[in-house]
């Protein structure tokens, strides 16, 4: 596997970019350079652009069958370079082997089956009336992806550009250029024609905004920090195209009187330390009876203590936590736990100091507050890290209002009683809602309230996302 990302792929070939700039690739499980990332240029830009503009006419008019096709040549040589992208996701943001293995990788392939099932369904007419409703690709596209899920996040993006008729300019972060690169290929390998799909590497101030403002971008599609997604917004407006954003979370996780504790704090916690906490969707505030709080602190601290034991180098299969992915994350997760001391919550497990069984690299320990209040900095704040605030409530009034009581809003959990919990869910003020530890449906709906963002991503809902409205009046003959 190569480690160094040198090259853009435009108008179906691997090209030099036409800046020298470059940045230092850092493995995150030891802190040093592995290679480095050619950070592009507006000229880059212009060039996927102008080839992603050139190749929508043909692929705009592709049928249903072809783009299926292509799919499913595409699932093939995903499945071929399965191991290849594993090792990239463990290298690049220091996510633990089977982590990679198992669920980041694997949601490659989850998405495609999904993406393939909306499109092969998709209704892209229907009559009413005399009227003609049409759903058309809304053209180029200008994708913008994180590192903290990065094959996930691109496979979530493109397939469903692709199989809407869009050409697109995908711009993956700057921290994970590598599995990007074999993404990439695998589309060219595919037979995805070329300009369809072009890649340019670089960092959000120059090809982020150079993508968001371009003239001839008519979507962007971006995944990231809620400040960097209204940078975006901003970004776009002078040319009115249409901005899909999923941005940040703090998501609620409400214990009911009637829940399991033992099975749904032991889940809770474990969820949040999974992926180190770098998860939008992560339970990151977790809200009990105030009169159980004694009995959630003593499961929540020891599995807390367990999970200390997993942390270590992420290409170990018995590593269960791995590294932050950068340096930048671990100084702010370490502030942000210094913070949380500060105002006075309880530090019930870990804490900003570096593990005493690692001598380097990017990690913290799993984290655990409890007797947080809602106007507390941790309780308020994305902290993107392994960092779970315990927060006591009297009611289910109570629990309701402390979970909408927060800027954002995309995701929330609830454990009890099934009538009772499905009674909570319908208030909570998130764009998702999980009961009793279901499971992500990848045909649903993906996406947030409030600074969370807007649009939805995932099956037909994420097809729909890359598409345009038309009516034609008159199309059908009067009865």
């Amino acid at each position: 596997m190569k480690t160094d990302s040198k090259q853009f792929y435009i108008q179906g070939q691997w090209c030099a970019p036409h800046s020298t700039r470059t940045q230092a690739l850092v493995n995150p499980a030891t802190a040093e350079p592995y290679g480095a990332v050619a950070l592009g240029s507006v000229d880059d830009v212009d060039s996927a652009v102008k080839a992603a503009k050139a190749a929508f006419v043909s692929w705009s008019q592709t049928t249903v069958a072809q783009r299926l096709d292509i799919m499913k040549a595409i699932r093939e040589q995903y499945k071929a370079r399965y191991s290849d992208l594993v090792a990239a996701i463990t290298l690049e943001m220091g996510a633990p082997v089977s982590l990679s293995t198992d669920l980041q990788a694997a949601m490659g392939i989850a998405h495609i089956d999904a993406f393939t099932k909306a499109l092969s369904e998709f209704a892209f007419e229907h009559q009413q009336g005399t009227t003609c409703v049409r759903k058309e690709p809304i053209g180029v596209v200008g994708l913008i992806t994180p590192w903290n899920w990065p094959v996930n996040q691109i496979m979530c993006k493109v397939i469903p550009a692709l199989a809407a008729g869009c050409t697109m300019v995908l711009k993956p972060s700057e921290m994970s250029p590598i599995s990007a690169d074999i993404i990439a290929q695998i589309l060219h390998d595919a037979g995805v024609p070329a300009g369809v799909f072009n890649l340019v590497h670089g960092d959000g101030a120059i090809v982020g905004s150079a993508l968001s403002s371009h003239p001839d971008i008519d979507m962007v599609s971006f995944t990231g920090s809620t400040r960097a997604g209204t940078a975006v917004s901003k970004s776009a407006a002078d040319t009115v195209k249409r901005v899909s954003l999923e941005l940040g979370g703090k998501s609620a996780n409400i214990l009911l009187d009637d829940a399991d504790f033992a099975k749904a704090v032991k889940a809770g916690v474990q969820s949040v330390f999974s992926n180190s906490g770098q998860t939008c969707t992560a339970p990151t505030r977790m809200l009990v009876p105030a009169s159980r709080l004694e009995e959630v602190n003593d499961i929540a601290r020891a599995v807390a203590e367990k999970a200390l034991q997993g942390v270590g180098d992420p290409n170990e299969k018995t590593t269960r936590i791995g590294p932050v992915a950068n340096q930048r994350q671990f100084d702010k997760v370490r502030a942000m736990i210094d913070a949380g001391i500060a105002e006075g919550a309880t530090l019930l497990a870990g804490g900003s100091d570096f593990p005493s069984h690692l001598s380097q690299g990017f990690f913290i320990k799993p984290t655990i507050f409890t007797d947080v209040t809602n106007d507390m900095t941790i309780a308020q704040e994305e902290i993107f890290g392994p960092v779970l605030c315990i927060m006591p409530y009297d009611d289910e009034d109570d629990a309701v209002r402390i979970a909408n009581d927060s800027p954002y809003g995309l995701s929330g959990y609830v454990s009890g009683s099934p009538e009772r919990a499905r009674q909570v869910a319908r208030r909570m003020r998130t764009g998702m809602v999980h009961i009793n530890g279901a499971h992500p449906d990848l045909t649903a709906p993906f996406g947030g309230y409030k600074q969370s963002g807007n649009g939805r991503e995932w099956g037909e809902y994420g097809l729909d996302d890359f598409l345009e409205t038309k009516s034609i009046p008159g199309f059908y003959d009067a009865p």
